[in-house]
């Protein structure tokens, strides 16, 4: 495995300097992190500079990102606190986006096949991204944030499972049989660790808290990899397990002693948002095909596929928007809502592979979902500043959401 000494040193260089620049900036105007993540790949990758060239080993780094991505948004979904109206809305809304998306799709795709992997990419939400922007916003736990983050886990999950379902080359009888092999395993791994199972595992937890051993982030690592080993040997879309794990993994723990949890939730993080996510965001940047959207078509395209992701997944999204909410709020959550990224790139990608999309389609969808990142949370936190409620009291965890309608 060849590995380039430049990239190597040049991809921790942008992880640190980019975290300066948002502190930087931030006195004027509060730009997400994986803004300049994405950009100063992309300006030091073969498309510009050329200083990072991708090799095998920074994309299994990469890919690693992608699937820590999941596993923690999948961790930090807390059920409990969006079941009801919030879930409710955020799924009624992903079915209409589904529709919409492939239905718009089908008028200028050369064929069927082709449109359904546009349409399930203008449906996705990049749940993984928006929430550390919700976090650093002190949004998180507002009905606010708990209606964009039901709308983060079905615009994640849905998408996932047509992926699954409709994507894989198999009949969509066939593949809902593999689907349900999946659920069965997981489902009964997340069964046996919710009736207790795994309550043992919280003793060495503590005892190796402090220690070499470390077991917590041990245990991380292989719930993470045997899950997406699962998805592969299925021939699923990786995503899917890794989504999964992070499900089975909050299940796993929870009953842990608080002060040991937090400080797990910690370290994961760090090994997460410290290491493995930002490698993911920089290559995107980095692998982006700049070169395709010198086309005019190519290009003309981009803004059009923009204009689709607020229509698509944006204007659905609005149902989810929590009860008696302001223009503000409305618009911020469709803004919020129509963030992808991620999705897009695992829906091309597979696209392109099995010659069912074009490079250029694939290079337009995705510079389409790298604006929703840097530009529509940034736009959305403006408009959320506006809303009378944007400094109200967050939710507590152990406060009941109410449920409405």
């Amino acid at each position: 495995m060849e590995i380039s000494i430049g990239t190597m040193v040049l991809i921790p260089l942008v992880a640190v300097t980019a975290p300066l620049l948002v502190r930087a900036v931030g006195h004027w105007v509060a730009v997400p992190l994986v803004v300049f993540e994405i950009v100063l790949g992309i300006l030091l990758g073969p498309s510009v500079l050329g200083w990072i060239q991708p090799d095998d080993f920074v994309k299994l780094l990469s890919d690693l990102g992608l699937a820590m991505l999941f596993f923690l948004a999948g961790n930090e979904i807390d059920f409990r606190t969006i079941r009801g109206r919030p879930l409710t809305r955020a799924g009624v809304g992903w079915l209409v986006s589904l529709a919409a998306g492939f239905g718009i799709a089908v008028l200028f795709a050369p064929d069927i096949p082709s449109a359904a992997f546009v349409g399930i990419a203008l449906t996705s939400t990049a749940l993984g991204t928006i929430m550390p922007i919700l976090r650093d916003a002190g949004d998180l736990k507002t009905p606010f944030g708990i209606s964009v983050i039901a709308l983060g886990a079905i615009g994640e999950f849905g998408p996932l499972l047509a992926i699954s379902l409709f994507l894989t080359g198999r009949t969509p009888a066939l593949a809902a049989i593999v689907l349900l092999v999946f659920a069965l395993i997981a489902g009964l791994a997340i069964y046996m660790a919710a009736k207790g199972h795994g309550k043992r595992l919280h003793v060495v937890i503590t005892a190796t808290m402090h220690t070499s051993a470390q077991f917590g982030v041990r245990l991380v690592m292989l719930v993470l990899i045997a899950l997406l080993a699962l998805s592969i040997v299925l021939d699923l879309d990786m995503l899917l397990g890794a989504f999964t794990a992070g499900v089975l993994y909050r299940v796993l723990l929870s009953g842990a002693p608080e002060r040991d949890h937090d400080l797990l939730e910690i370290k994961v993080e760090a090994l997460g948002y410290g290491f493995l996510v930002p490698v993911f965001f920089i290559m995107t940047g980095v692998t982006f095909d700049l070169g395709a959207l010198a086309n005019p078509a190519t290009l003309a395209l981009v803004p059009v596929f923009v204009g689709l992701l607020l229509v698509v997944r944006g204007i659905p999204s609005m149902l989810a928007a929590p009860a008696g909410s302001d223009r503000w709020t409305v618009a911020a959550t469709a803004l919020f809502g129509a963030t992808g990224l991620p999705i897009i790139v695992a829906v091309t990608g597979i696209g392109v592979d099995t010659g069912d999309i074009s490079t250029g389609t694939a290079a337009a969808l995705v510079g389409a979902g790298m604006i929703s990142v840097l530009l529509f949370p940034l736009i959305g936190l403006a408009l959320r500043k506006r809303a009378p409620d944007a400094a109200g009291r967050p939710v507590d965890d152990d406060t009941e959401v109410p449920i409405e309608g």
